[in-house]
């Protein structure tokens, strides 16, 4: 019997259209660091892990439907708290990312959606799970 749990998400594949194009769009927009690229693919540092821009057909993107025929999000990213949400949602407004309002869902804290150039969406939470932030972040 193994008693190993998975312990993080390393890396999250998202598909668009134009590399290049896609990854100045994240380094400058959301200020992800580039780690390798070529014509297929690019690796990008951010939010702690690991995103693969992988080149992929058109009209393709990371999002899905649900049953009531809602374009839903695959990853939320958290910051930490509703200043820095606030915070981040203006800049985001501020550097013309496709953003939504900030919106209270019937859970602690507020959230907002995003886009990229392909329009993957992408969700922003302002509750940072406690234990990311005992472990990694604030000791300030």
């Amino acid at each position: 019997m193994m008693n190993e749990k998975l312990l993080r998400v390393g890396t999250t594949y998202i598909p668009v259209t134009n590399v290049e194009l896609s990854s100045e769009w994240y380094v400058n927009k959301l200020g992800a660091e580039l780690s390798y690229k070529d014509e297929d693919k690019v690796i990008l540092n951010f939010a702690n892990q690991s995103f693969f821009l992988v080149k992929s057909k058109e009209n393709q993107s990371s999002n899905f439907y649900n049953i009531y025929g809602e374009e839903h999000f695959s990853i939320t990213f958290e910051v930490n708290g509703l200043s820095a949400l606030k915070a981040i949602h203006k800049d985001f407004v501020e550097k013309e990312i496709k953003v939504g309002e900030i919106e209270n869902r019937g859970h602690t804290g507020g959230n907002f959606v995003f886009y990229d150039l392909d329009g993957n969406k992408f969700d922003v939470w302002s509750e940072l799970s406690p234990i990311f932030k005992g472990k990694y972040l604030f000791s300030q």
